[in-house]
């Protein structure tokens, strides 16, 4: 009996250890289990900001309102494209930005950043050390019309700002634009034609963005807008696979670890069926999420559909550990 004490405390000690090291949660009292749900209208063609802890959407925009997302911190460099509209962006070179260009390579040689949202990945990449002109196609509306291209020459970038010239296709309507960093938001969003636009809430505000995003696809190589969830920069998230939710607790991190991923979530959590020309969900996949502010919540999905029927309304429980 004594060596059975011993063994049992000597585990709880290990598991002790390992939580206190790796999942260290603040003492706060943590509210009741909630189903929420969010709706992103007709055609996917909002985007809609959670924050865990309230369960509420902070923020909703439509996915057409923005073209490019600046790094916000003062060493940051990095610019994203709106994945939400398929948006892709061609190097060409170190060109004349007011000389006219065609799209012939532009099939081949397009790049997408990686869903992951990781900083090594961008469609435009260290932009910094040339003089290069980027090719961007600012993707589809939700309706699927095209947004059109533009040529973009990203100049210089400091702590306070991004400078950058753009064009149209043939040269014309040159500009150049100065986009101030919004110290609040980890991204300063930008749309051709009317400039910086709020759209992500500010840090800490939210911790999950329900969206449409581009995947990359490989049988066939395709990429290809899906509907999902991905993660503020300050969010991480486990999956735990072919669980009971009810006794998911934050011992399955050890198994699965936490990924700082924006896709960690993503969208496979439902499927669809040809037959029935439906989405199904499936709820045995469960994800740990640790929030902004360093809380954990285990989530499941349960359905795609409103009461009403209306497709693209996840419907999610969130129980806080």
């Amino acid at each position: 009996m004594m060596k059975r004490i011993l063994i049992g405390a000597l585990l709880t000690g290990v598991l002790s250890s390992c939580l206190k090291e790796e999942l260290p949660v603040p003492t706060r009292a943590r509210g009741d289990a909630m189903n929420v749900q969010a709706c992103m209208g007709a055609g996917y063609q909002d985007q809609l900001w959670i924050d865990l802890r309230s369960g509420t959407v902070v923020s909703t925009n439509v996915k057409t309102a923005w073209d490019l997302a600046f790094e916000s911190s003062p060493e940051g460099w990095h610019i994203y494209l709106n994945g939400s509209k398929l948006m892709t962006a061609w190097n060409i070179g170190n060109m004349d930005i007011t000389a006219a260009h065609d799209t012939v390579g532009m099939a081949a040689n397009k790049r997408i950043d990686a869903p992951s949202g990781h900083r090594d990945s961008t469609a435009i990449g260290d932009w910094r050390a040339g003089n290069d002109v980027f090719v961007i196609d600012r993707g589809y509306n939700a309706i699927g019309q095209s947004q059109g291209l533009a040529k973009f020459r990203f100049l210089s970038v400091s702590s306070n700002a991004f400078v950058f010239e753009v064009a149209a296709m043939d040269g014309s309507q040159l500009d150049m634009v100065t986009v101030e960093k919004d110290v609040t938001r980890a991204f300063t969003c930008y749309k051709l034609g009317e400039g910086v636009v709020n759209i992500e809430p500010p840090r800490g505000e939210w911790d999950l963005v329900l969206t449409q995003y581009t995947h990359q696809f490989y049988e066939p190589f395709l990429p290809y807008i899906v509907t999902g969830m991905l993660s503020a920069t300050t969010t991480r998230a486990a999956v735990i696979p072919d669980s009971d939710f009810r006794t998911v607790s934050l011992v399955d991190t050890l198994a699965h670890p936490m990924q700082d991923a924006r896709d960690a979530i993503g969208y496979d959590w439902k499927f669809y069926s040809f037959e029935t020309s439906s989405y199904t969900v499936d709820q045995a996949l469960v994800y740990i999420v640790q929030d902004s502010e360093g809380f954990f919540y285990k989530l499941h999905f349960i359905d795609f559909y409103s009461a009403q029927g209306q497709v693209g309304c996840p419907l999610f429980e969130v129980v806080p550990l």
